[in-house]
């Protein structure tokens, strides 16, 4: 099967993709990996959401509010940074803007002076370095070949760093078996005590939340749509009421039932 995910080759989405994927390929952006699936340009696409030290990628969050896909796996991989450049003489380190701020109790210590710069990805930095002797870049050890130094290895701030992607189809294969469920609501609406009216249904039925935040809807300012990732699958009954429950709530907006899907730990 076929999966797209951020490129270059060597990021840590590439590494989640191939646990899913005999062939990856690459957009620039989270944003074109959904559309790519959402418009049927490929089968599956593979997305950071998460990070447990940066938390979520807003991103991710907001292009599958905007696209219809479904979320079909869950894939946790540890993360794994390293320092790589050509030599110990560097002036600027580029990365992800979520891998340096994993690093930035590191980068503030070892090397207060040097310049930091976002990418679009891990590799796109370690293709700057390449480029460029006064460049560094912050990426996994195993993508520094033949032509770059690891100066320093294990610089991420914790060392139970781990990141949750999620692999994501056409919305036609959303499924409701699995161990978790993922929505999307947009009540449409603001009014004292609304969030503990969408939160209620699932805790008078046991149903443990993963995660709950918000996201700006990009209609009006103090308008949001929001992000719930619950402990249930769409296939039990108490998963259906609570559902059911919310959208009622949000008779005015919408609810958006991503799908149930199950854990997998990927090593990358």
């Amino acid at each position: 099967m076929k999966a797209v995910t951020l490129g270059p080759e060597g990021t840590y989405s590439h590494r989640a993709a191939r646990a899913i994927a005999d062939e990856v390929e690459f957009r620039e952006s989270v944003t074109g990996i959904v559309a790519a699936v959402a418009d049927g340009a490929a089968p599956r696409g593979v997305l950071p959401v998460e990070n447990s030290i940066e938390g979520s990628v807003t991103e991710s969050l907001d292009a599958l509010t905007e696209y219809e896909v479904a979320v079909v796996r869950e894939l946790v991989t540890p993360i794994r940074h390293a320092l790589l450049a050509q030599g110990p003489d560097f002036a600027t380190v580029a990365s992800h803007s979520q891998a340096l701020a994993q690093c930035r109790a590191f980068l503030d210590v070892e090397h207060p002076d040097v310049a930091l710069e976002a990418v679009a990805s891990t590799a796109r930095g370690v293709e700057r370095a390449r480029e460029d002797s006064t460049m560094a870049a912050i990426a996994h050890p195993d993508t520094a070949g033949d032509d770059l130094s690891v100066l320093a290895e294990g610089i991420q701030d914790q060392a139970s760093n781990a990141t949750r992607f999620v692999a994501i189809a056409p919305r036609a294969e959303r499924s409701a078996a699995g161990g978790k469920t993922s929505l999307v609501v947009y009540p449409n609406d603001d009014y004292p005590g609304l969030l503990l009216d969408l939160l209620e249904p699932f805790a008078d039925r046991g149903i443990n939340l993963t995660r709950a935040e918000s996201r700006p809807s990009g209609e009006r300012l103090g308008d949001y749509v929001f992000h719930i990732d619950v402990a249930a699958g769409l296939y039990e009954e108490r998963t259906r009421e609570a559902v059911e429950a919310i959208e009622a709530i949000a008779a005015e907006g919408w609810v958006c039932r991503l799908g149930s899907y199950d854990t997998e730990h990927v090593v990358a």
